[in-house]
């Protein structure tokens, strides 16, 4: 069951990349597992930032103090 269901994760995450021509060593960012991780615990029906909320300066902000946080050491997310 779990090998089915990371393809199918596979699948669509390949099919985004592909459509927004992220390239696929994007996978290899440092960032990309705490962000499956972060979907997996937020569960299903929670409806993805929008383009606006994500370009917002608050979140942009405490997004780049938690890429210092990592270039420290620390945890993505802490």
């Amino acid at each position: 069951m779990v090998k089915g269901t990371r393809n199918m994760l596979g699948r669509y995450v390949g099919k985004w990349f592909y459509d927004k021509g992220i390239p696929c060593d994007a996978a290899n960012s440092p960032y990309f597992p705490p962000m499956v991780s972060a979907i997996q615990r937020v569960g299903p029906g929670v409806k993805p930032p929008t383009a606006y909320e994500l370009n917002g300066w608050r979140k942009l902000k405490s997004g780049l103090k938690n890429i210092n946080r990592v270039g420290q050491g620390q945890e993505l997310l802490s």
